[in-house]
């Protein structure tokens, strides 16, 4: 039987006004520190961004959010100065309580065998807008 391991994930939420408090839910960051695996997973989902909000967001600068989060998960120094921490600091510091456009939930942990399938797990239940039923 496969060891089970301990992670860590939040939400990345896009909070076009903080003000109002009101959220789109955008990518997962998940931190598995037996596996040593740091990575996010996001999409930018403009549509219902600007259903949801009703006003003029500029996605390039949303885009260029998300992609700093994946550099620093990659820990490289693409990533800056924090992509060069460890992979615990660079998760505490992306998870970090922040207002601004683009947020994380609180942390959340788990156990999991394999951390790349619970990411993709955890992006389908809570990013990926629900599928149709067909039609007839």
């Amino acid at each position: 039987m496969p060891d089970k391991h301990l992670f860590e994930y939040a939400v990345l939420r896009v909070v076009p006004r903080v003000e109002r408090e009101e959220f789109l839910n955008v990518g997962v960051i998940l931190y598995c520190r037996g596996l040593g695996f740091l990575q996010v997973r996001s999409h930018l989902p403009e549509a219902r961004l600007r259903a949801f909000t009703g006003e003029e967001l500029d996605m390039d600068d949303l885009r260029q959010r998300l992609l700093s989060f994946e550099k620093i998960c990659n820990g490289r120094a693409e990533g800056g100065p924090i992509g060069r921490l460890g992979v615990a600091e660079r998760f505490r510091w992306l998870t970090a309580t922040r207002s601004t456009i683009v947020q994380c939930s609180s942390v959340h942990p788990g156990l999991c065998e394999d951390a790349a399938a619970m990411l993709d797990r955890l992006y389908a239940q809570l990013v990926a807008p629900p599928v149709a039923a067909p039609t007839e």
